[in-house]
């Protein structure tokens, strides 16, 4: 690893998202302004509140996964295998033959807000016989029961897979893990600690206990008859978030590293912070003041003036005090340059896919920045007062990006905030 000031450059992306099980499908469903969220076909959801989900027509076998990896890992790690696949191929980097690679200079950083739900219920489910049995019969539980109760496989699956031996971490910081994963990776690489850092998120929350989950606090839509336009953030009319799943993973790169092997650099990362606001487990407040810390940490490490940013990818998940909290912060951390530059929330179109769509989201706004396109805000359609920014209603935009900020709000009080700029941008 190399010494001196260190920063930090992408040079791969790869995705699973509904609508676009890779990078490129991803980017024409945004924009498009088409919409992926529609009625759960994964279990008979008739007894729910939130009947509504959007999911990834996902096939393992056609992403390049075995049998073995198939049959051993829940479904959050199949898509991390599958968009880090994607990643490294883009990046170029050779982990199979290890020609240019330190693998002790390489690490994993992954985000997942509910790690295994999906398998641990289907097992629950069998062990105890549908729940008839209190005492549960381990003999009818699989062999890698255990590696669906910890988070930290779906780190060691990504690390075991291209032999990084560097710092493997999961972060779980609810609806910000994306980001936060992301920002991670950054700060390993600036202080030394990484030259390669594999980082994103995955999550696959789209089962009947985690629907529960979020009937019981009303955080998710209920518009059932119409799930094509169910998400709605911004809009007057919203009524909460849709369900999502998905991942992505980018190769985050130290510069010169990027450099020395005529890599192509996509965006680099300039700045992430993170707070929590220790206000509330679910509740926001209006004024938007932690989120507006965050940015303005991260606007500081960055050395970058709000008036520079071009593109705001907005946490947007369409409940009625997370749009108006963000809306504030917005207001109070780039002052009136926040009523000219586009925002837009991509939940619209592919749902709230709870750790994941953090990095879901990074991985918009690296596309963002090298095809001058901003990504629309789906079914806007009604003005709210309390939400008068430019949202980039219904169709993509034409607009240079040099400079992208992206945000994240979780469940707990967390708020986290990135800044992405053009290769070399204002350097």
């Amino acid at each position: 690893m190399t010494g001196g000031a260190r920063r930090t450059v992408v040079t791969g992306v790869g995705v699973v998202a509904p609508g676009g099980t890779n990078r490129e499908a991803f980017w024409k469903l945004l924009t498009a302004g088409q919409t992926a969220t529609r009625r759960i076909t994964f279990f008979d959801p008739a007894d729910f509140r939130s009947q509504i989900a959007a999911e990834c027509d996902f096939d393992p076998k056609a992403a390049g996964l075995t049998p073995q990896e198939i049959y051993r890992n829940d479904r959050f790690v199949q898509f991390a295998l599958a968009a880090a696949d994607e990643a490294v191929a883009q990046s170029g980097l050779d982990f199979v033959s290890g020609h240019g690679v330190d693998h002790d200079a390489v690490a994993v950083s992954m985000g997942s807000a509910v790690g295994a739900t999906t398998r641990l219920e289907d097992e629950y489910a069998v062990v105890s016989d549908h729940g008839r049995n209190w005492l549960v019969d381990q003999r009818y539980g699989s062999s890698f029961l255990y590696q669906a109760l910890v988070p930290s496989a779906l780190a060691t699956e990504v690390a075991c897979r291209y032999r990084a031996h560097g710092p493997a971490a999961v972060v779980s910081t609810g609806c910000t893990s994306g980001l936060d994963a992301v920002g991670y990776g950054h700060q390993l690489i600036v202080d030394g600690d990484a030259d390669v850092v594999i980082a994103g998120a995955t999550d696959a929350p789209i089962s009947p206990i985690s629907m529960a989950c979020f009937d019981a606090i009303r955080a998710t839509s209920a518009r059932n008859d119409d799930a094509g336009h169910a998400s709605r953030p911004f809009d007057a009319t919203r009524d909460g978030f849709v369900m999502g799943e998905g991942a992505a993973v980018l190769i985050l790169e130290e510069a010169e590293h990027a450099r020395r092997r005529g890599a192509e650099v996509l965006c680099e990362i300039r700045g992430f912070a993170n707070r929590c606001n220790a206000y509330h487990m679910t509740g926001l407040r209006p004024d938007g003041v932690e989120m507006a810390e965050a940015i303005n940490a991260a606007l500081a490490e960055a050395r970058i003036d709000p008036t520079q940013i071009g593109y705001v990818n907005a946490h947007g998940s369409g409940t009625i005090q997370n749009d108006r909290h963000e809306t504030a912060a917005f207001k109070r951390s780039l002052g009136n340059h926040a009523y000219r530059v586009p925002v837009s929330s991509i939940k619209s179109m592919v749902g709230h896919s709870l750790g994941a769509i953090g990095a879901i989201e990074v991985a918009a706004c690296v596309q963002s920045i090298r095809h001058g396109v901003v990504p629309p805000t789906a079914n806007y359609e009604h003005s709210d007062p309390e939400c008068d920014l430019d949202y980039v209603p219904r169709q993509a935009r034409e607009h240079r990006v040099d400079v992208a900020l992206s945000v994240g709000s979780g469940f707990g009080g967390f708020q986290s905030a990135i800044l992405l700029t053009k290769p070399g941008w204002g350097l």
